[in-house]
This record gives C-alpha cells, structure tokens and sequence, in this order.
C-alpha cells in the first residue's frame, strides 16, 4: 500500500506550466504590474514621472519611474494598454485550470494570509512557508496526491531570524505586523507575539518561527520584518538551502519558498520525539507526513534522502537519538512499507 498516488500527467503539466509563468512573473515585477496612476513633476525644469499608489496596509506610496522620455512613457503606455493586467487574469484562468486537472489548493482564508504576506514581500526578504501547508505544497511540486492529507487550520512561517548566514535575503525590510493587520480578518498577537490568533476560530493560529540561536528558546524579535519568531529546536534543517516554488489559491498563483522535501521529512522525525504527551496529535501528523514524503521521496530519488539524513545525523548525539526515535515510531506504525529496510543505504 502506498501513501501517495500519482496526479495525471495533465496536471503535472499544467502545474509545471503555471509555475513558470508564475515565478517568471514574479522575476519580472515592475511598476507597471502596480493599481495605481501616475504623476508627471517639474524639478529644477526637468520632468520626471512617478508612480502613485497605496501599499497594501494602506499607506500611500509614490515611486519613481524615470526621467520624461520615450522609455519612461512606453513604460507607462504599457500599464495603460492592459498588458500586464491581461498576463494576471492568464495566471488566474491557468491557475483555475490546473485545479480542475487535480492540483492542489489552499483554502480561500489560509490563501489570503499567505498572498498578503507575500505582497508585502515576506518571503522576498527570506520567509519560508512551512508546516502542513508546506507538506500539501508538495503535491504540485512532485506531481503526487497524499493519501492522508488532512488539513490543519494553523499556518506556519519561519524565518533565519539574526541567522543570516541561511537567510535569503536578509537586506530587505519588510512590515509583517501591518500585512497582518491589513487583512481586517480579526488576528491578534498573543504576549509572546510569535502567535496571532482569531477570537471567532480558536483553531485558525499564525505562528512565526525560527531556529535556536545562542539565546535558547526566547523570543527573537527582528525589526528589518517586525516580526517576532519563536525558535524551535532542529528548525535549520528545514530552513537551510529552501526551494521556491508556486502555491495555488482561487485568486491565483503565490510564489513562497518551502523547506525542501527531503528536509522537511527528515525534520518532522526529529520533532516527533519532541512533542509533550498533551500534543499527541500533533505527534502523529509529523510521523504521518514523514511516511508519506518518505514513501514518495524513496521511490523517487533516495540520494535525497540519504544527504539529509547522513546531514541530520551528523550534527551531534541529541540529533542521532531524536532520529533514532522518529524512525522506530515510522517503523512501528507502518510496518507494511519496510521503511527500516529501504533507509537501509542511508547508513541509518
């Protein structure tokens, strides 16, 4: 029995397709592919042209286009003509599409947060999407369904945090706190403010997260995103080397970046161990969700696998008897897949 089932070679294609036109896009933003208008002033008898338009908290921002010549105005005849707004509804009408063909999508809500965060550059500026989201991300990305892909309400995000060394990059400033604010969707950080929640849907958290750095566990707050993250013990092994890739919502195509799979799936039998008796549940949605990535990723490319694993080993005794323990727990609750004896050439 496997723990994943092939998408149809339609919507692996369409998936590939979107993904490109998707991150092209997003390579290619410019101020044309902006709402707003424009303005031409007079300085020192020169003209020059800027672009007027509100951020998406709401405060006006003005930016300048370029002097008054041929290029500046074919810029902004471009954004006239409707080029750019005509390639947004292509993305869309792609993205509906693909999700007929059997890809996957967010939630409506959880793609909203997600698409916000990202207009406000959060995962330009190094923010990683992670947790289940990321798990069911993976679908696209490997051309696979889940056969246990139950969805959680929380939405987690992470970040190096003063780590730079594995951000990606760690020059941009964002606002993270006004993207969620802006959302009017009644979040609310909770005294640590690594978490917001929802008085009306207790269930639905935002959590923001990060790896344990030389001040333990205590909250790490970094102003270049007003953010803060709460570090979690293991968290590098997912945020190193992450991938970018392109997540799908009704309202179209998010680029984010992801842990990498093999990474993630390694990530989550270290964790297992760790979760307290009170979370369970939890502990068994991180084993379930290595299987599946471990099924597929096995099948698939088991140098992957091995790389990471041999990685996570090697970095101490704590990480080696956490392993250890994740893989007993796999081995147990699905003895069917053999996993002890297809890991085998991984040195386990």
């Amino acid at each position: 029995m496997s723990l994943f089932v092939d998408m149809s070679t339609a919507a692996q294609a369409a998936f590939a397709g979107l993904d490109t036109a998707a991150r092209q896009r997003e390579v290619n933003r410019c101020v044309s592919d902006v709402p707003g208008g424009f303005t031409r002033k007079l300085i020192n008898g020169r003209g020059y042209w800027y672009h007027q338009a509100k951020a998406p908290h709401g405060a006006p921002i003005q930016t300048y286009v370029g002097p008054d010549d041929a290029a500046t105005l074919a810029l902004i005849a471009a954004h006239k003509n409707g080029v750019h707004a005509q390639a947004e509804k292509n993305l869309l009408r792609a993205t509906r599409a693909a999700v007929e063909l059997g890809c996957s999508q967010v939630p409506i809500k959880h793609g909203r947060v997600i698409s916000r965060l990202a207009d406000h550059g959060f995962f330009r500026a190094g923010g990683i999407l992670v947790g289940t989201h990321a798990f069911m991300a993976y679908q696209n990305l490997l051309g696979v369904t889940w056969q246990d892909s139950a969805m959680t309400l929380d939405l987690d995000f992470a970040h190096a945090g003063r780590n730079i060394s594995i951000a990606l990059q760690p020059n941009i400033k964002i606002d993270a706190r006004k993207a969620i604010e802006s959302l009017e969707m009644g979040f609310v950080p909770i005294q640590s403010q690594t978490t917001y929640k929802k008085a009306d849907e207790p269930d639905f958290d935002i959590d923001f997260l990060t790896s344990v750095g030389r001040t333990g566990d205590a909250p790490v707050y970094v102003e270049s995103l007003n953010v803060t993250l709460q570090p979690l013990r293991f968290m590098e092994l997912s945020l190193e080397a992450p991938l970018t890739t392109t997540l799908l919502w009704r309202n179209g195509p998010v680029v984010v970046n992801l842990p990498r799979p093999e990474r993630f799936a390694v990530h989550k039998l270290l964790v297992y161990g760790e979760r307290p008796q009170n979370m369970r549940t939890k502990a068994r949605k991180d084993l379930a969700q290595a299987a599946s990535l471990l099924d597929c990723l096995l099948e698939m490319d088991l140098d992957l696998i091995q790389d990471s694993w041999k990685d996570a080993a090697g970095r101490g005794a704590g990480w080696q008897s956490r392993l250890a323990e994740g893989l007993n727990a796999l081995c147990r609750q699905y003895e069917n897949l053999n996993f002890r004896e297809r890991l085998a050439t991984t040195a386990v």
